[in-house]
């Protein structure tokens, strides 16, 4: 791996949306790392009736849930679809090949996180979803005779099916429409609380953190892929700590600002700057970083690359 690679931080960048919502992005021409480890992060911001459209994916990622509450409907492989109620602090395994829609039925914006591994995927550093429905749907390509047969309809229904879905990824439902009712029983195996579990480390006036592995949520072993919620008080620091020899950190802001220092393998400072809220960034393995919080306090999602 480069050692002259930018690990300044970055916001993502709107990709698509319209009334019921957006979809961010950060892309691996403007942080390099995404590409280099082989990391996609996105952010999905959903208004009220704001629906994304069933979609799988080309990666594996672990979801969490930055703000509101809502409807994730998540289908595993060879499995039948679950409607799961979701909320502020959720984490939600998604492995490869899982398809799944978001739904926002409530005032507040519903917002969430998506990072994961795209060592298998169609571009390095990216996402990329394949839609089932929408203008950009992966059957808007096929002729109305390939649809009709797969379908089993006539082929004047799959034009009429097909031409009325004008939404690309995101669309706003009528207030009247009638959607799946999430049922509680389904978050378990795929959906942990950080805000709300047991505290894997809790210092007096100094910070918390919740750990997300494979013993809390076993799903997390599919998608490859480790995490945790560090809630730091105010002007408390996180010592520094390194990435494993097989792991990056990938290191989302959720609240608050503070300062980040990031050491390199032979010793030099490689990073130096002040975080704030929606910053992204990228530790690469062996490098060493620490974090100094401000007054007002600071939270960060992170994931690495291991699920141990």
């Amino acid at each position: 791996m480069k050692t002259d690679i930018d690990l300044f931080p970055r916001l993502a960048k709107k990709e698509f949306g319209g009334d019921g919502g957006s979809y961010f992005a950060w892309c691996p021409s403007e942080l390099a790392m995404l590409r280099e480890g082989n990391i996609g992060a996105a952010k999905l911001a959903l208004e009220k009736n704001g629906f994304a459209l069933p979609r799988y994916s080309d990666s594996a990622k672990v979801a969490y849930v930055l703000q509101g509450n809502g409807v994730a409907g998540i289908v595993l492989p060879e499995k039948e679809e679950k409607v799961v109620p979701i909320k502020k602090g959720d984490a939600i395994a998604l492995p490869f090949g899982v398809v799944t829609w978001w739904f926002n039925k409530e005032d507040t914006e519903l917002v969430v996180l998506l990072l994961g591994d795209t060592s298998k995927g169609h571009k390095a550093g990216e996402f990329t979803d394949f839609f089932l429905t929408g203008s950009s749907g992966i059957f808007t390509g096929f002729s109305p005779e390939f649809v009709s047969r797969a379908w089993d309809v006539d082929e004047k229904t799959v034009s009429t099916l097909i031409g009325n879905q004008t939404g690309k990824g995101i669309v706003k439902l009528p207030a009247s429409s009638k959607m799946p009712e999430p049922k509680k029983e389904t978050r378990s195996g795929l959906v942990y609380n950080c805000e709300e579990a047991p505290l894997d480390v809790d210092i007096k006036n100094g910070g918390r953190v919740v750990v997300l592995n494979t013993k809390n949520l076993p799903l997390v072993a599919e998608v490859g892929l480790g995490a945790d919620l560090v809630r730091l008080d105010c002007g408390a620091m996180c010592s520094p700590g390194f990435s494993c020899d097989s792991a990056l950190q990938v290191t989302y802001i959720v609240r608050g600002s503070g300062r980040v220092q990031v050491v390199g393998v032979d010793g030099r400072r490689v990073l130096d700057t002040t975080v704030k809220a929606g910053n992204l960034f990228i530790v690469p393995r062996f490098y060493v970083v620490s974090k100094i919080c401000d007054p007002d306090g600071m939270d960060w999602f992170s994931i690495i690359t291991t699920p141990k």
